[in-house]
Protein backbone atom coordinates (compact mmCIF):
# COMPACT_ATOMS: atom_id res chain seq x y z
CA UNK A 1 0.00 0.00 0.00
CA UNK A 2 1.32 3.57 -0.85
CA UNK A 3 2.81 5.96 1.68
CA UNK A 4 0.94 8.82 2.40
CA UNK A 5 0.91 11.77 4.17
CA UNK A 6 -2.98 13.42 4.71
CA UNK A 7 -2.92 17.00 5.64
CA UNK A 8 -7.14 17.15 5.18
CA UNK A 9 -9.69 15.05 3.06
CA UNK A 10 -10.25 16.32 -0.53
CA UNK A 11 -8.77 16.42 -3.67
CA UNK A 12 -5.64 17.87 -2.34
CA UNK A 13 -4.34 15.27 -0.32
CA UNK A 14 -0.39 15.75 0.23
CA UNK A 15 1.22 12.35 -1.53
CA UNK A 16 4.54 11.53 0.08
CA UNK A 17 5.45 8.61 -2.01
CA UNK A 18 3.27 6.69 -4.55
CA UNK A 19 4.86 4.15 -6.73
CA UNK A 20 1.38 3.31 -9.07
CA UNK A 21 1.25 7.37 -9.92
CA UNK A 22 1.98 7.75 -13.36
CA UNK A 23 5.13 10.30 -13.95
CA UNK A 24 3.76 13.36 -14.21
CA UNK A 25 6.61 15.60 -13.57
CA UNK A 26 9.60 16.95 -16.42
CA UNK A 27 11.95 16.18 -13.20
CA UNK A 28 10.87 12.34 -12.84
CA UNK A 29 11.45 11.77 -16.83
CA UNK A 30 13.95 11.38 -19.87
CA UNK A 31 14.16 12.12 -23.02
CA UNK A 32 12.75 8.79 -24.12
CA UNK A 33 10.03 9.13 -21.94
CA UNK A 34 8.29 11.98 -24.12
CA UNK A 35 9.96 10.59 -27.39
CA UNK A 36 6.64 9.17 -28.29
CA UNK A 37 3.94 11.57 -26.35
CA UNK A 38 3.60 14.14 -28.78
CA UNK A 39 0.09 14.32 -27.90
CA UNK A 40 0.45 14.79 -24.13
CA UNK A 41 -0.22 18.29 -22.35
CA UNK A 42 2.78 20.53 -20.97
CA UNK A 43 1.69 22.65 -18.53
CA UNK A 44 3.59 24.92 -17.23
CA UNK A 45 2.72 27.27 -13.63
CA UNK A 46 3.92 30.37 -13.36
CA UNK A 47 3.83 32.43 -10.57
CA UNK A 48 5.92 34.83 -8.60
CA UNK A 49 8.03 35.46 -5.62
CA UNK A 50 6.76 38.39 -3.68
CA UNK A 51 5.49 39.50 -0.32
CA UNK A 52 2.27 37.60 1.34
CA UNK A 53 1.95 39.48 4.39
CA UNK A 54 3.45 38.61 7.46
CA UNK A 55 2.25 35.16 7.45
CA UNK A 56 2.54 33.30 4.15
CA UNK A 57 5.93 32.59 2.32
CA UNK A 58 7.11 34.44 -0.40
CA UNK A 59 6.37 31.35 -2.80
CA UNK A 60 2.44 31.79 -2.16
CA UNK A 61 1.49 32.07 -5.54
CA UNK A 62 3.90 30.22 -7.26
CA UNK A 63 3.13 26.93 -4.65
CA UNK A 64 -1.09 27.30 -6.01
CA UNK A 65 0.26 27.26 -9.49
CA UNK A 66 2.17 24.07 -8.89
CA UNK A 67 -0.90 22.62 -6.82
CA UNK A 68 -3.42 22.79 -9.57
CA UNK A 69 -0.70 21.62 -12.09
CA UNK A 70 -0.26 18.84 -10.18
CA UNK A 71 -3.80 18.07 -9.47
CA UNK A 72 -4.70 18.55 -13.05
CA UNK A 73 -1.95 15.79 -13.97
CA UNK A 74 -3.25 13.45 -11.65
CA UNK A 75 -6.51 14.16 -13.19
CA UNK A 76 -5.86 13.41 -16.41
CA UNK A 77 -6.71 10.34 -18.24
CA UNK A 78 -4.78 7.10 -17.69
CA UNK A 79 -3.11 5.74 -21.16
CA UNK A 80 -0.59 7.57 -24.12
CA UNK A 81 -1.40 10.81 -23.68
CA UNK A 82 -1.41 12.73 -20.30
CA UNK A 83 -0.58 16.06 -18.66
CA UNK A 84 3.02 16.72 -18.17
CA UNK A 85 4.26 19.34 -15.67
CA UNK A 86 7.02 21.55 -16.28
CA UNK A 87 9.55 23.13 -13.31
CA UNK A 88 7.45 26.99 -12.24
CA UNK A 89 8.44 29.83 -13.76
CA UNK A 90 8.38 31.37 -9.89
CA UNK A 91 9.53 35.11 -10.60
CA UNK A 92 6.65 36.91 -12.47
CA UNK A 93 5.65 41.04 -12.48
CA UNK A 94 6.22 41.80 -8.92
CA UNK A 95 6.50 45.74 -8.96
CA UNK A 96 3.85 46.22 -6.95
CA UNK A 97 5.00 44.38 -4.16
CA UNK A 98 8.57 45.93 -4.33
CA UNK A 99 8.96 47.81 -1.53
CA UNK A 100 8.84 44.73 0.79
CA UNK A 101 11.63 42.80 1.48
CA UNK A 102 12.21 39.45 -0.19
CA UNK A 103 10.37 40.37 -2.91
CA UNK A 104 11.98 38.91 -6.39
CA UNK A 105 10.59 40.48 -9.41
CA UNK A 106 12.07 40.55 -13.14
CA UNK A 107 9.54 42.45 -14.70
CA UNK A 108 6.79 42.40 -17.12
CA UNK A 109 9.51 42.28 -20.52
CA UNK A 110 11.45 39.91 -18.77
CA UNK A 111 8.73 37.66 -17.78
CA UNK A 112 7.44 38.08 -21.67
CA UNK A 113 11.25 37.36 -23.42
CA UNK A 114 11.39 34.38 -20.92
CA UNK A 115 7.99 32.77 -21.78
CA UNK A 116 8.66 33.09 -25.55
CA UNK A 117 11.32 31.45 -25.62
CA UNK A 118 10.98 28.84 -23.53
CA UNK A 119 7.40 28.13 -25.27
CA UNK A 120 8.72 28.10 -28.77
CA UNK A 121 11.26 25.28 -27.24
CA UNK A 122 8.32 23.34 -24.81
CA UNK A 123 6.71 23.43 -28.83
CA UNK A 124 9.37 21.28 -30.43
CA UNK A 125 7.94 18.80 -27.97
CA UNK A 126 4.33 19.40 -26.79
CA UNK A 127 1.91 20.21 -29.38
CA UNK A 128 -0.06 21.99 -26.83
CA UNK A 129 0.82 24.30 -23.72
CA UNK A 130 -0.72 25.21 -21.41
CA UNK A 131 0.42 28.54 -18.86
CA UNK A 132 -1.26 28.14 -15.68
CA UNK A 133 -0.84 31.69 -13.80
CA UNK A 134 -1.91 32.53 -9.90
CA UNK A 135 -0.38 35.73 -10.39
CA UNK A 136 -2.34 38.96 -11.30
CA UNK A 137 0.42 41.09 -11.76
CA UNK A 138 1.82 38.42 -14.72
CA UNK A 139 -1.72 39.13 -16.68
CA UNK A 140 -1.53 41.90 -18.98
CA UNK A 141 2.25 40.30 -20.07
CA UNK A 142 0.79 36.88 -20.14
CA UNK A 143 -2.05 38.41 -22.94
CA UNK A 144 0.52 39.79 -24.89
CA UNK A 145 2.85 36.38 -24.61
CA UNK A 146 -0.78 33.79 -26.18
CA UNK A 147 -0.95 36.52 -28.77
CA UNK A 148 2.61 36.55 -29.94
CA UNK A 149 2.48 32.70 -30.15
CA UNK A 150 -0.96 32.87 -31.82
CA UNK A 151 0.47 34.87 -34.65
CA UNK A 152 3.61 32.51 -34.74
CA UNK A 153 1.09 29.36 -35.17
CA UNK A 154 1.66 27.47 -31.89
CA UNK A 155 -1.47 25.86 -29.84
CA UNK A 156 -0.59 27.85 -26.59
CA UNK A 157 -3.31 29.46 -23.79
CA UNK A 158 -3.38 30.84 -20.94
CA UNK A 159 -5.73 30.17 -17.49
CA UNK A 160 -5.76 32.41 -14.32
CA UNK A 161 -6.32 30.77 -11.26
CA UNK A 162 -8.98 32.77 -9.00
CA UNK A 163 -9.52 31.64 -5.66
CA UNK A 164 -12.95 34.43 -5.78
CA UNK A 165 -11.43 35.56 -2.26
CA UNK A 166 -10.12 39.13 -0.72
CA UNK A 167 -7.10 40.40 -2.87
CA UNK A 168 -3.86 39.62 -1.76
CA UNK A 169 -2.34 37.66 1.60
CA UNK A 170 -6.13 37.66 2.97
CA UNK A 171 -8.64 34.85 3.74
CA UNK A 172 -8.58 32.89 0.76
CA UNK A 173 -4.99 32.61 0.21
CA UNK A 174 -4.20 31.43 3.89
CA UNK A 175 -6.65 29.35 3.57
CA UNK A 176 -5.41 27.76 0.39
CA UNK A 177 -1.97 27.69 2.23
CA UNK A 178 -3.26 26.21 5.12
CA UNK A 179 -4.39 23.23 3.46
CA UNK A 180 -1.01 23.05 1.56
CA UNK A 181 1.31 23.91 3.66
CA UNK A 182 -0.02 24.15 6.81
CA UNK A 183 3.45 23.85 8.94
CA UNK A 184 4.63 27.39 6.70
CA UNK A 185 1.70 29.29 7.73
CA UNK A 186 2.06 31.98 10.57
CA UNK A 187 -1.05 32.32 11.85
CA UNK A 188 0.25 34.10 14.73
CA UNK A 189 1.73 37.22 12.75
CA UNK A 190 -2.09 37.20 10.51
CA UNK A 191 -3.67 40.31 10.70
CA UNK A 192 -5.88 42.67 8.57
CA UNK A 193 -5.00 44.97 6.20
CA UNK A 194 -6.37 47.13 3.98
CA UNK A 195 -9.90 45.72 3.45
CA UNK A 196 -11.54 48.49 1.34
CA UNK A 197 -12.76 47.41 -1.68
CA UNK A 198 -9.84 47.38 -4.37
CA UNK A 199 -11.82 49.88 -6.87
CA UNK A 200 -11.10 52.47 -4.02
CA UNK A 201 -7.97 51.89 -3.28
CA UNK A 202 -7.06 50.88 -6.86
CA UNK A 203 -6.05 54.74 -8.00
CA UNK A 204 -3.21 55.00 -4.97
CA UNK A 205 -2.22 51.70 -5.70
CA UNK A 206 -1.26 52.39 -9.11
CA UNK A 207 0.67 55.75 -7.83
CA UNK A 208 2.37 54.40 -5.15
CA UNK A 209 2.43 50.53 -4.44
CA UNK A 210 0.86 48.35 -1.81
CA UNK A 211 2.84 49.28 0.77
CA UNK A 212 1.76 52.89 1.21
CA UNK A 213 -1.85 51.43 0.84
CA UNK A 214 -1.45 48.44 3.27
CA UNK A 215 2.10 48.76 5.61
CA UNK A 216 1.73 44.72 6.32
CA UNK A 217 1.14 44.05 2.45
CA UNK A 218 -2.46 42.57 2.93
CA UNK A 219 -5.04 43.63 0.63
CA UNK A 220 -7.61 42.37 2.87
CA UNK A 221 -8.46 40.01 6.55
CA UNK A 222 -7.16 36.45 7.31
CA UNK A 223 -9.29 36.43 10.12
CA UNK A 224 -11.34 32.60 10.12
CA UNK A 225 -9.04 30.99 7.49
CA UNK A 226 -9.04 27.60 7.69
CA UNK A 227 -7.35 24.37 6.14
CA UNK A 228 -11.08 22.90 5.11
CA UNK A 229 -11.94 26.29 3.26
CA UNK A 230 -8.47 26.17 1.77
CA UNK A 231 -9.46 22.90 0.47
CA UNK A 232 -12.57 23.97 -0.81
CA UNK A 233 -11.59 27.18 -2.93
CA UNK A 234 -8.86 24.87 -4.37
CA UNK A 235 -11.51 22.48 -5.35
CA UNK A 236 -13.17 24.94 -6.92
CA UNK A 237 -10.55 26.00 -9.02
CA UNK A 238 -9.59 22.65 -9.87
CA UNK A 239 -13.29 22.29 -10.87
CA UNK A 240 -12.78 25.66 -13.41
CA UNK A 241 -10.10 24.55 -14.59
CA UNK A 242 -10.98 21.26 -15.59
CA UNK A 243 -13.87 22.49 -17.44
CA UNK A 244 -11.87 25.32 -19.42
CA UNK A 245 -9.00 22.43 -20.52
CA UNK A 246 -11.76 20.17 -21.26
CA UNK A 247 -12.95 22.68 -24.24
CA UNK A 248 -9.89 23.09 -25.42
CA UNK A 249 -8.22 19.33 -24.44
CA UNK A 250 -10.33 16.49 -24.62
CA UNK A 251 -7.57 14.62 -22.36
CA UNK A 252 -8.98 15.24 -18.97
CA UNK A 253 -12.63 14.03 -17.31
CA UNK A 254 -14.47 17.30 -15.80
CA UNK A 255 -17.19 19.45 -16.93
CA UNK A 256 -17.76 23.12 -17.71
CA UNK A 257 -17.18 25.53 -20.55
CA UNK A 258 -15.17 28.49 -19.44
CA UNK A 259 -12.91 29.58 -22.28
CA UNK A 260 -9.45 28.24 -21.66
CA UNK A 261 -8.15 31.94 -22.14
CA UNK A 262 -11.20 33.90 -20.48
CA UNK A 263 -10.42 37.50 -18.48
CA UNK A 264 -10.07 36.37 -15.09
CA UNK A 265 -13.25 37.79 -12.54
CA UNK A 266 -11.63 39.60 -9.83
CA UNK A 267 -9.86 42.82 -10.71
CA UNK A 268 -6.84 43.55 -8.90
CA UNK A 269 -3.44 45.54 -9.31
CA UNK A 270 -0.86 44.69 -11.63
CA UNK A 271 2.27 46.00 -11.99
CA UNK A 272 3.29 49.00 -9.64
CA UNK A 273 5.76 52.24 -9.75
CA UNK A 274 9.33 50.67 -10.22
CA UNK A 275 11.59 50.43 -13.68
CA UNK A 276 10.68 47.06 -14.35
CA UNK A 277 7.13 47.43 -13.90
CA UNK A 278 4.85 49.99 -15.44
CA UNK A 279 1.24 50.61 -12.99
CA UNK A 280 -1.47 49.48 -14.80
CA UNK A 281 -4.83 47.49 -13.82
CA UNK A 282 -5.24 43.78 -14.63
CA UNK A 283 -8.06 41.49 -13.58
CA UNK A 284 -7.01 38.20 -11.83
CA UNK A 285 -5.72 36.88 -8.09
CA UNK A 286 -2.77 39.16 -6.65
Amino acid sequence: MSERSRRHEGRFDVVKQDQTCPHHGVSELTWPDLAERDDALLVVPVGATEQHGPHLPLTTDTEIAVALAQRLAETARRGASGVVVAPAVAYGSSGEHQDFPGTLSIGGEALRLLLIELLRSATRTFSCVLLLNAHGGNVPTLAGVIEHQRDEGRDVRVWHANLHGDAHAGRAETSAMLALAPERVRLDQAAAGATAPLGELIGHLRREGVRAVAPNGVLGDPAGASAQEGQALLDGALDELLGAVREWWPGVAGAGAMRIDAEPATPVVAGAPSAADAPVVAEAPA
